[in-house]
């Protein structure tokens, strides 16, 4: 890391692009805290932030640091909310730095979920003496979890039953999939339709385990363990399966369904989530942790009127914030389409982002052999669409390839 004066005014200065270490976060440095610059502590690297105690720190910020030291001001309340928030949030383990922080402060803090309250100005045998202990536990941690800085969760919805979206979100995730590979990346697909999912069915895999299996799993569920549990498509998308005996929605619990999403998106780059139909807790909470929305309908009068209310029902919820890219399936130009795009987006109240051509022979044939659309017909209207929409994730996303 190179060394920089740190700005006098509120800016906060971050190294961009560092390797796993010791992350201080603080709003300055003075006396032996300059020497920690280029340091190593514990065999780990130190990478020093400047950032001010009141402003927020991004979890996000956190993916490559083993131990993160957070500056905390015992007389501005701000600091100590992003300490608690920070700890609740991230599970990385958390060393408090504090200038002569009160006894009461350091109870709070160590009840907060600090590994340990250091004095500030900081020194290098008492951040040797208390990230040692962690050290081990935290490489093997950043090691087990191969951690992965551009997680990203995209939430299928379905206006109804019927209308082709698990297919057509099978064939996107796979399209996906097979480009992030060549960038280096991995992609998942968790089938969360604990009643009718047949994602996996449908692209030719027949799994040995489900998400049955991943819900059982409870507090045991790591990284290894949710790995036996995915079954790969020739495409290279990891996918969990649906579970093979139909459970009752309320089965699933928001603790359940988010400890399984979490600990995928440190698994894999990206991760697809189907979800049923009907609505629940947990599904909810599924899509409030999106990044992004793909609704899927049909240009019936009655896919139509389901997805209107899909859109309100996310917005009545708050949710509205999310991106959500509207997807006509089963698109058919000329005389016979049922209702065209002008009155769909007038009945739906904003745009629709693509459309996927109805080519119900192409879609069946690749369901049957279990392979990606573009394997059977390169040029088809199907596969331009996908392409079209795939690009467009990718975007949404912020991913390069």
């Amino acid at each position: 890391m190179s060394v920089m004066t740190p700005p006098e005014s509120s800016k906060s200065f971050r190294p961009q692009g560092v390797e796993a270490g010791v992350h201080l976060y603080l709003s300055g440095f003075e006396g032996d805290s300059a020497a920690l610059l280029g340091a190593r502590v514990a065999g780990l690297p130190l990478h020093l932030s400047i950032v001010p105690v009141t402003e927020w720190i991004d979890p996000t910020d956190l993916a490559t640091a083993a131990v993160a030291v957070v500056q905390v001001d015992a007389d501005a309340p701000a600091s100590m909310k992003r300490f608690e928030r920070l700890a609740a949030n991230d599970g990385k383990p958390l060393i408090a730095a504090c200038y002569e922080p009160p006894l009461a402060l350091v109870r709070q803090l160590l009840k907060a979920g600090a590994h340990d309250v250091l004095p500030l100005p900081l020194a290098i045998d008492d951040l040797e003496a208390s990230i040692a202990p962690l050290r081990d536990r935290a490489v093997e941690q950043v090691s087990a979890e191969q951690i992965v800085t551009n997680n990203r969760l995209v939430a299928i919805i379905k206006a109804r039953g019927g209308i082709g979206a698990t297919a057509v979100g099978a064939q996107l995730a796979c399209r996906f999939a097979a480009a992030e590979v060549q960038a280096g990346r991995e992609a998942a697909l968790i089938d969360f339709d604990v009643q009718f999912g047949d994602a996996a069915f449908q692209l030719g895999l027949r799994p040995r385990l489900t998400l049955t299996d991943l819900i059982e799993a409870g507090a045991r569920l790591d990284g290894p363990l949710l790995r036996s549990a995915m079954t790969q498509h020739k495409s290279g998308l990891q996918v969990a399966a649906a579970p093979t005996d139909m459970l009752p929605l309320d089965s699933l619990t928001n603790e359940q369904a988010i400890a399984i999403v979490d600990r995928a998106l440190k698994e894999f780059g990206t991760v697809f989530v189907d979800l049923p139909a009907n609505w629940s807790n947990w599904s909810l909470s599924l899509v409030a942790r999106s990044n992004l929305i793909i609704l899927l309908t049909d240009l019936s009068v009655a896919g139509l009127n389901r997805a209107r209310r899909q859109i309100d029902l996310l917005a009545a919820q708050d949710l509205g914030n999310i991106e959500i890219k509207v997807v006509a399936n089963r698109f058919r130009k000329g005389l016979f389409k049922t209702v065209n795009l002008g009155d769909a987006e007038e009945a739906l109240g904003r745009k629709i982002a693509f459309t996927i051509a109805d080519e119900p022979d192409l879609m069946n044939a690749a369901i049957d052999q279990g392979l990606p659309v573009g394997e059977i017909s390169r040029k088809a209207p199907l596969v331009r669409d996908l392409d079209a929409l795939d690009k467009a994730i990718t975007t949404a996303l912020r991913l390069e390839r």
